[in-house]
């Protein structure tokens, strides 16, 4: 697992006229991704070489290697940017990146069975848990303390509040 890749942001499209380019960042400080640098595609492939940049409303306006001008720019909107695990900072104690969520049990606070988490999305709202059941289709969990107030990752699982029992 030393080489997976996490996802730390979005090219949100063109920043001004001279090939800017803004960048959602996920990271719970978007100025971080300035130090990684050197961004990759999902595939592991080289997406961005990061040179400078500045904070920006909900995350960074950078100027990137490979782009030259506002239309190169505009082009990467939508491309989500990667950098491999093993450049991130460990985890404190009671943190973890959302990736190692995916694949966990998800289970009520009884160890009653409620699937697992087959992904995570973030829609613009904070981060939903995408639940698989053992039957019947995916249904989303908030991450939020009160829907899911446990996660164990040694253990790997996650205790939740099913969504009709939160207050």
């Amino acid at each position: 697992m030393g080489d997976s890749l996490i996802l730390v942001g979005r090219v949100a499209g063109a920043f001004g006229v001279r090939g800017e380019v803004r960048i959602t960042s996920f990271t719970a400080d978007p100025s971080a991704l300035l130090d990684y640098r050197d961004m990759k595609r999902e595939d592991g492939q080289p997406a961005l070489t990061l040179l400078s940049g500045r904070p920006a409303k909900g995350g960074l306006v950078v100027r990137a290697r490979e782009v030259e001008t506002r239309e190169q720019a505009e082009a990467l909107r939508g491309l989500k940017l990667f950098v491999p695990r093993d450049v991130l900072p460990e985890p404190e104690e009671d943190e973890f990146y959302v990736t190692d969520l995916i694949g966990l049990s998800v289970v009520t606070a009884d160890g009653e069975p409620l699937g697992r988490i087959k992904n995570v999305q973030d829609f613009g709202a904070g981060d939903l848990l995408e639940v698989e059941p053992p039957q019947g289709a995916s249904w989303y969990l908030p991450f939020t303390r009160e829907a899911v107030p446990e996660v164990k990752l040694a253990e790997g699982i996650v205790i939740a509040v099913p969504p009709d029992e939160v207050e």
